[in-house]
Parts: structure tokens; sequence; C-alpha cells
């Protein structure tokens, strides 16, 4: 089976030293999906100051075989729950 590396990159480099076997492309597409709405659901919160960050996929070889940009911006409208917080600092 082909091993898959999932690097991060988020102003910050998160390298995947130990990869995981897959059964072939497809399965790390699902893997990095998967890895990606992780990270959006743990940390999320950092990821609201609209600077991009990606994953790259990797083979064995070291060539890019996927990548997945995000980045997120909440356009300076902060919802009422955030403007309470901000009169109450």
């Amino acid at each position: 089976m082909p091993r898959y590396y999932f690097h991060v990159i988020d102003g910050r480099s998160i390298i995947d030293n130990e990869g995981s076997e897959l059964a072939g492309l497809r399965q790390a597409r699902v893997e990095a999906i998967q890895l990606a709405g992780a990270i959006l659901r743990d940390e999320g919160d950092t990821f609201w100051k609209g600077e991009q960050w990606h994953m790259n996929v990797t083979d064995a070889s070291g060539r890019s075989v996927l990548k997945l940009h995000f980045s997120a911006d909440d356009q300076g409208i902060a919802p009422d729950e955030d403007r309470e917080i901000e009169t109450l600092a």
C-alpha cells in the first residue's frame, strides 16, 4: 500500500514524518478532508484572521499529489455576542 504524508502549513510548518498507508489517492483525498475538518473543528477560531493555510499531501517520494487551501475572514463584522465581550473587556 502506498504511504501518504499530510503536511500543514499555517504560518508554521507541521510536517508529517510518519504518514499513513492508504489504498490509493482516493483514500488520501478522504483522509485529507477528514484531517482538515478536524483541524478546523479543533482550532477554527485561530483561522478567522484572513491568513491562508494549506495542507500539502505528498507521496513516499516527496512528490505533491494533493493540496488543500483554506482561509477565513470575518470581514470585520462581529456577531452580537462578540460585541458584548468587547464591551465588557
